[in-house]
């Protein structure tokens, strides 16, 4: 008999719902005890942030310096042109609707200052990170464009060790204790009664992503169709497989096969198509960017902080880069955008359990963006590269 199994996101909607139901009559000496475990799992996390930084980013870069030289980098300027484009779309679309759907709320000052309202924990365990969070993304980004070019191989071992070190922290400590921590961060927000208001928060939001993904993937097509010459709403109808697949799979790495069938059946030539794709599904994230963007800015606008266009510039211009760690590890995306979120925009450990418990909620619909734009970036290499990149492709590739 098949075991059933709860997925991450069946997982953080009980724990929201319990939280909020235990919420109501929890005595306030028991709720301090899950607070308790809040602050130190919050403590852990900071101080493992910069190693999943290091230990992600650095051979994610690395693995980069792979492949031909000329498509890998249409490609890659492509992929991350889209993704910082769908930061910045994000950015104006939710800075003009977010202020009339989700005005900023005194009572939700909690959220920003859980010490005035929430309930206190028993201890504080203190647990210093190694580095600080920018120190670790230089130190990745220096070391991985290092192995990229170097001929040996001790290092790029060494870190492809230390990458498994950090997915197996990632999937066996962190993703298992997450529900646990969401629900005590709930189960705090619903005694000093902020909860209310967070959950409306939460439906508006998936709501106005929806939509901005659709819009996203209406402008990567036409751009696309325009440049191919072809229909570009029958360009992305074929990609829909693509969008179903990652939908029921919540994985861009498992959809390859289904958006490679895709997109040559788009037009996309063979050789081109088999280089694209896979390397895609590993950088090009416009759909998590969406996400985590649109998240960063209701969060902190229901917690009465300021946002402005200078913070979220180099926000999304570094979230651009440092995600191409996400892809195959569980909740990835959301994981390698801590530290950002942390020394960038000034989230605390309150701030970020709410910010995951928003993204796993939309797990799925982001996958998708991004799969499906993969599509589209596809097409366009296969129009720019030529066939002199085909050829190069060819000898590199087969």
């Amino acid at each position: 008999m098949k075991k059933f199994k709860i997925s991450l996101l069946g997982k953080v909607v009980i724990a929201i719902a319990a939280g909020i139901l235990f919420g109501q009559f929890l005595p306030n000496s028991i709720v301090r005890i899950f607070v308790t475990f809040n602050s130190l799992f919050g403590n852990f996390l900071s101080f493992a942030i910069p190693l999943i930084i290091l230990g992600l980013v650095t051979p994610a870069i690395g693995e980069l310096g792979k492949g031909a030289g000329k498509l890998l980098a249409i490609t890659a300027l492509l992929a991350y042109g889209s993704t910082i484009f769908s930061g910045f779309f994000t950015f104006f679309s939710c800075e003009a609707i977010f202020p009339s759907i989700l005005p900023a709320n005194t009572e939700l000052a909690a959220v920003e200052n859980p010490g005035d309202f929430m309930l206190t924990p028993y201890f504080v365990v203190a647990m210093p990170p190694l580095m600080d969070v920018m120190t670790a993304l230089l130190l990745s980004f220096t070391i991985g464009l290092g192995l990229s070019y170097i001929e040996g191989t001790a290092l790029k071992d060494g870190f492809t060790d230390f990458k498994e070190i950090i997915t197996m922290l990632i999937e066996a400590v962190i993703i298992p204790l997450l529900p646990l921590h969401i629900f005590g961060i709930f189960l705090n927000m619903t005694v000093s009664g902020q909860v209310a208001g967070i959950i409306a928060m939460f439906l508006k939001v998936i709501l106005v992503i929806f939509v901005l993904h659709v819009l996203l993937l209406l402008m990567q097509f036409s751009l696309a169709g325009s440049v191919s010459h072809k229909n570009p709403l029958r360009l992305l109808r074929n990609m829909l497989p693509a969008y179903a697949t990652a939908l029921g799979t919540q994985s861009s790495a498992a959809t390859i096969p289904v958006t490679l069938a895709q997109a040559i059946k788009n037009g996309v030539r063979q050789n081109i198509a088999i280089f694209v794709i896979p390397l895609c599904a590993t950088i090009h994230l416009a759909g998590s960017t969406m996400k985590i963007v649109a998240c960063a800015m209701a969060i902190l606008l229901m917690s009465g902080e300021p946002i402005t266009l200078t913070s979220f510039a180099g926000f999304i211009l570094m979230l651009g880069i440092t995600m191409v760690a996400a892809p195959g590890v569980p909740g990835g995306a959301i994981m390698a955008a801590l530290g950002l979120l942390q020394s960038m925009l000034g989230f605390n450990e309150t701030l970020q359990a709410l910010m995951i418990a928003l993204y796993i909620a939309m797990d799925s619909f982001g996958t998708a963006c991004n799969v499906t734009g993969d599509g589209a970036i596809a097409i366009l290499v296969d129009k720019i590269a030529g066939k002199t990149v085909e050829k190069e492709v060819s000898q590199d590739t087969f």
